[in-house]
């Protein structure tokens, strides 16, 4: 079927970029999409043509995108374990248990503490070293939102209709902040700013501080992947296959990309790179698009649809896909660089650091490229 975008507006203004502080060095991978602006982009080097290194089979699905810190990796498991596992090795150091609730967050790792909710709606703070649980906070629904830290306190969301800002030394509730909805994606934070977009059809920019509201964009569409930041901006695509950028000053949708293709569906988080935006599809395509005016650049497809949001590693983009492929595509032009066959559907997206690539399989096998 032929592909036709609608291209609207063009992109104005300018913010200043600031970000959270995350454990470990700025080779490490230690949240989902790597940094609170969530624009998906790696700090170490991937080799070329990756190699496996290791497999871990965990027993159960993993939807749960990993965390990478110093010589760990951690990652959630929808039995409801986090697992911490030697990065050289593979082998397991620890297992901690959130008493039944699945995961599907990922867990998002500040100083000597993993944060991440389950689908029971308990958010955990499990120590690195012991993994043993700090302390817990129970919300009113299921968590798949990834924690996002701010200085102090960390953020996320839930289908209880509530983004949630705790203390991040002891659970203790800072402020909720209620939408109209379930909130699936999770946070993006720049400065002072947490944005949000979720199922009630809103992006949403809320002071980190206070958790009061200061912009509200009325984009009438539900939303699950998490905003990414870049120049005073946020991209992000909607459930019914429509790309968009929100300038934060105002609310204003710059500019929008609908998708026909079948299928057309964007649970993925973007990656930003330059004047570059990447979105991915359940309609088996993936998009480079201009960051400034909307336009596609190129289009990749494959032979599934993609959950895995994208991730930039040099000059390569890195994300799994239902077809049971992890794919490695040239940012330049879309050509396909590197491609392994986990042989079962993957939704969990790829995390890179210390020279490593990691991610698990809903076959319960978690992968180590480098």
């Amino acid at each position: 079927m032929r592909i036709r975008l609608l291209i609207i507006g063009s992109l104005l203004g300018v913010l200043v970029l600031t970000t959270g502080a995350l454990a470990g060095s700025g080779s490490d991978w230690p949240s989902f999409r790597a940094s609170p602006l969530m624009t998906g982009v790696a700090h170490s080097p991937l080799a070329a043509q990756p190699r496996l290194l290791w497999t871990y089979e965990t027993g159960s699905q993993v939807d749960s995108t990993a965390a990478i810190v110093g010589g760990s990796v951690y990652v959630g498991t929808k039995t409801g374990a986090l697992l911490a596992l030697d990065l050289v090795t593979g082998k397991l150091r620890w297992k901690y248990r959130t008493g039944g609730g699945g995961i599907t967050a990922a867990p998002c790792v500040v100083g000597d503490t993993i944060y991440m909710g389950d689908e029971d709606g308990v958010f955990h703070a499990v120590n690195t070293v012991t993994g043993k649980a700090a302390w817990t906070f129970r919300t009113g629904d299921k968590i798949i939102s990834s924690a996002t830290p701010a200085t102090g306190v960390v953020l996320f969301g839930s289908y209880d209709h509530y983004l949630y800002c705790l203390r991040a030394g002891t659970g203790a509730l800072q402020w909720k902040y209620e939408t109209d909805a379930q909130v699936h994606c999770s946070p993006c934070v720049t400065g002072s700013s947490v944005i949000i977009a979720g199922c009630d059809g809103r992006v949403r920019a809320i002071d980190v501080a206070t958790g009061k509201g200061r912009v509200s964009a009325l984009v009438d569409s539900n939303f699950a992947a998490a905003p990414a930041y870049a120049g005073g901006c946020v991209y992000l695509g909607a459930l019914n296959g429509l790309y968009m950028a929100v300038r934060l000053s105002d609310g204003e949708v710059l500019w929008k990309m609908q998708e026909t293709r079948d299928g057309g569906a964007c649970y993925a988080s973007a990656a930003v790179w330059g004047d570059a935006v990447f979105f991915a599809s359940r309609s088996r395509t993936l998009y480079r698009t201009n960051r400034l005016t909307g336009g596609t650049d190129w289009i990749f497809t494959t032979r599934g649809g993609i959950d895995s949001s994208p991730v930039i590693a040099g000059a390569n983009l890195y994300f799994g896909c239902s077809d049971g492929n992890i794919y490695g595509v040239r940012i330049s032009d879309g050509a396909e660089v590197w491609r392994y066959t986990a042989g079962a559907e993957i939704t969990a997206s790829p995390a890179i650091g210390q020279q490593r690539m990691v991610l698990g399989a809903l076959d319960g096998a978690i992968y180590c490229f480098g």
